[in-house]
């Protein structure tokens, strides 16, 4: 997890915190992110409208939103090929950025983020996490 005393993360990604594959995906990229570049943010915690007072939680479970340290907002693919170049494993999302692919996969991927819970089932047996399985898989 990101340690807030040393400087902003380069990228703050919200997340849902009770959608397996989400969580899923966070740990992998946190075991790569050795040089802690990445925060990640669950959108289903307490705090999350204090400190984001300005991002409608309702959208936000939609479409993944990321923060850059510039202040600047990126979302959907844009977050996770962010997310992955910061980690050195950018190619494994590269080609989902190229101009004649970026539009077929941003589709694809809203039709993946609103279906979660369902692909989530399928893939891991378990559509949502509890509140206590979501703290222990995000490390709260």
């Amino acid at each position: 997890m990101f340690d807030a005393s040393l400087k902003k993360p380069e990228l703050t990604i919200l997340i849902d915190g009770g959608c397996p594959l989400c969580v899923m995906e966070m740990r992998q990229l946190r075991r790569k992110d050795t040089k802690n570049l990445i925060e990640t943010v669950d959108i289903l915690s307490d705090d999350f409208i204090l400190r984001y007072p300005q991002i409608n939680a309702e959208t936000a479970m939609k479409v993944l939103h990321g923060e850059l340290a510039d202040g600047t907002w990126i979302s959907g693919l844009d977050v996770t090929h962010k997310a992955w170049t910061l980690v050195g494993q950018g190619w494994r999302t590269s080609f989902l950025r190229w101009p004649l692919v970026k539009p077929i996969a941003d589709r694809l991927y809203l039709y993946f983020a609103s279906h979660r819970d369902f692909i989530s089932k399928i893939l891991t047996g378990k559509s949502r996490m509890s509140d206590c399985q979501r703290c222990n898989k995000l490390g709260e």
